[in-house]
């Protein structure tokens, strides 16, 4: 086995990897993140340590973060010290580990992640939302979005590009926030008309012209009134197509026409009408493999693609999970409670596959069930409290440098769709079957170019 070394230049890395705080009681008085040195960086309870956290179960000297060379590359390692209480990885108690972009560090009770660039802006965002002494967010009119270092770049370019008249495609998976980020873009635009959603998946394909573009009256049995559509009910407003990949090629087809012209005709009409429409659009899917496949147009998607905003899936942002939950908790008008340190690290832990949707299910249910004066574990569903219950137990395949091979313990694609849709997406679960963390199961999906909802039904 190597020795820890100091990363004498990364091979391209940048220098500002660093651990981000995902929770811990004594988040308050510390640092929002810490910046690692190209050397040895020792993590502990007191000085000497370069990173000091003076927190329950973190031994005096508790672990070493170094880099060893790796098919000639220069990659990150932490590995315990002999600490009292372990070191944690991703859920797993181990003795050494390779670090990998979002692997979860468990040092006592404290919780972080690691990053491989911009540690220094994580550093200004705590986990409540507010700002770290001389630092300000970018975003400056937002108000919508709630979240750290990620969503406030998302923030700040909606701020940027609201007041122009470009179509935005919202992209990422269920559950992210897309609409939140739609209303919001309207609300930013000063547009004078009314924000009009309208979820393409939802309407049945034969009905779903009629929806949106109108009819005139007579102009098929049943159609005794006009009706203006939803694209007019956004006039001078704005319009967002909610899963616009599932939107049919024939209304693909009028939907660019009325892009193009900005006139809309409604069923039956033999005059088009005027419309002044920002449409911002939203999907999950792989509109690239659609137009690959020919079922979504190359022409609309270059119109609709004007500015391109992508939201994060909860498990690449568990930084923001605290300040969610205190939302959450304080839309239900229970800001008084305070969550235990089991039921934040149960929530930071779990794998969220529908993502702030199913976080805000979550503490609505908990809060729904409390009777104490605290959030307790035992009050979050089933399926996070089962994802913890072999939290901290020792890595049942120990780590060998023959593992670090290129290949190696790779599953074949073929087996690693069928387990996703065997588990309807559930990567956690997946992982207990492949005795592998689910981050490394998130690694090879994206090797791969799985699309996890693909397989959540």
């Amino acid at each position: 086995m190597q020795e820890f070394g100091a990363d004498s230049g990364r091979d391209g890395q940048s220098g500002d990897a660093g651990l981000v705080l995902l929770y811990t009681e004594a988040f308050p008085a510390l640092p929002a993140a810490w910046p690692l040195s190209r050397g040895r960086t020792m993590i502990g309870r007191e000085p000497p340590a370069d990173i000091v956290l003076p927190v329950n179960a973190v031994s005096r000297v508790h672990a070493e973060l170094g880099y060893r060379k790796q098919d000639g590359k220069q990659e990150p390692w932490i590995r315990d010290l002999g600490s009292r209480n372990g070191l944690i990885i991703n859920g797993r108690r181990v003795m050494e580990s390779p670090l990998e972009p979002l692997d979860e560090i468990r040092i006592g009770d404290a919780l972080l992640k690691y990053v491989p660039h911009d540690a220094l802006e994580y550093a200004r965002y705590r986990l409540d939302g507010s700002m770290t002494p001389g630092a300000e967010r970018r975003a400056r009119a937002s108000r919508g979005l709630i979240g750290g270092y990620q969503i406030d770049r998302i923030a700040a370019e909606l701020e940027r590009i609201a007041p122009s008249l470009l179509n935005v495609m919202v992209l990422g998976p269920s559950g992210t926030g897309k609409e939140v980020v739609a209303r919001e873009l309207h609300r930013l635009s000063g547009r004078s008309g009314s924000f009009v959603a309208v979820n393409c998946a939802a309407i049945p394909a034969h009905l779903l012209e009629s929806e949106l573009f109108g009819f005139k009256r007579g102009a098929f049995s049943g159609a005794d009134r006009d009706k203006p559509g939803i694209i007019r009910a956004a006039h001078r407003g704005t319009l967002l197509l909610d899963e616009i990949g599932d939107m049919p090629l024939e209304a693909q087809a009028k939907l660019l026409r009325v892009i193009q012209s900005k006139e809309v005709l409604p069923l039956g009409a033999t005059q088009p009408e005027l419309v002044d429409v920002r449409i911002a659009c939203a999907t999950h899917r792989d509109l690239g493999r659609l137009q690959r496949e020919g079922r979504f147009r190359e022409d609309l998607f270059a119109r609709l693609n004007e500015y391109e905003v992508r939201l994060p899936p909860l498990h690449e942002r568990k930084e923001d999970i605290y300040a969610l939950s205190s939302a959450f908790a304080s839309a239900q008008g229970r800001a008084d409670l305070a969550p235990s340190v089991p039921f934040l690290f149960a929530l930071l832990h779990y794998d969220w596959p529908y993502n702030v949707r199913e976080l805000e299910a979550a503490i609505r249910r908990a809060i729904a069930l409390c009777r104490g004066t605290r959030l307790e574990l035992e009050l979050l569903p089933d399926a996070i409290r089962e994802a913890i219950a072999d939290y901290g137990q020792v890595e049942s395949e120990p780590l060998t440098e023959q593992d670090l091979s290129p290949g190696v313990g790779l599953p074949e694609e073929g087996e690693l769709r069928g387990l996703l849709e065997r588990h309807r997406g559930n990567v956690a679960a997946v992982g207990r079957d492949l005795g592998k963390a689910r981050m490394q199961i998130h690694r090879w999906m994206k090797r791969y170019g799985i699309e996890v909802d693909d397989y959540r039904r």
